[in-house]
């Protein structure tokens, strides 16, 4: 069955306020170790709606920071701009961002559908049912879960090999496999920006939002 989509399509200006938003939180962060403060009364309906988001930083084809949430809990602006804050600094296979490394920086936002779950009777019959390019998963067996974007797609386009590294990264041997496996997936809308050019065009959160 397929995942639940989402059920709106952000346009250009609202993808804009997002990234600028994920661009002033950690620049907040530089100077005040926390994330960005939203100002949810006064901002648009579309930004206090609760979404689950994941915020990445790239540098080049680098990995750089990835964190974020598998459940709608938040605000989507609080939940963009603690993730990228979080993705910033408290990513732990990384040291935290340094002020010169903003500059090449791209930042990427994913906004999650609502997770939904995959039946399945053996591991053939899950991976038969994987749509390369399409899915993000959630992989769970009692305290091991872990989870990979659609965009892990472009670099394990293989359903079988991308279930086999899902399982490492949630802590499983590659060639594990148990009854009591759950698997979920959700699709993202997915955008991206270098920081550079964010910051050329003059956008803030408070300049697009605090009017």
């Amino acid at each position: 069955m397929p995942s639940i989509e989402l059920e709106t399509d952000y346009s250009a200006h609202q993808q804009q306020t997002l990234l600028s938003l994920a661009c002033d939180s950690i620049r907040h962060g530089f100077e005040y170790n926390r994330p960005l403060q939203i100002e949810l009364a006064k901002s648009p309906a579309w930004l206090t709606e609760k979404h689950a988001s994941f915020v990445t930083l790239k540098t080049g084809d680098g990995l750089r920071g990835c964190i974020g949430t598998l459940e709608a809990r938040a605000a989507l602006g609080d939940d963009v701009a603690k993730n990228a804050w979080a993705a910033a600094f408290r990513d732990p296979r990384f040291p935290p961002l340094a002020p010169e490394e903003m500059s090449g920086l791209t930042l990427q936002i994913s906004i999650l559908s609502i997770p939904e779950k995959i039946e399945f009777t053996s591991e053939q019959e899950l991976v038969d049912k994987l749509r390369s390019g399409i899915d993000g998963l959630i992989l769970s067996d009692r305290s091991a879960r872990g989870t990979f974007l659609p965009s892990v797609w472009e670099t394990l386009p293989d359903p079988a090999i991308f279930l086999r590294q899902l399982k490492l990264k949630a802590g499983l041997a590659a060639d594990y496999w148990s009854d009591s496996i759950g698997v979920m997936r959700y699709s993202t809308e997915t955008f991206s920006e270098l920081v550079d050019n964010i910051e050329k065009a003059g956008l803030s959160y408070r300049s697009a939002v605090l009017k």
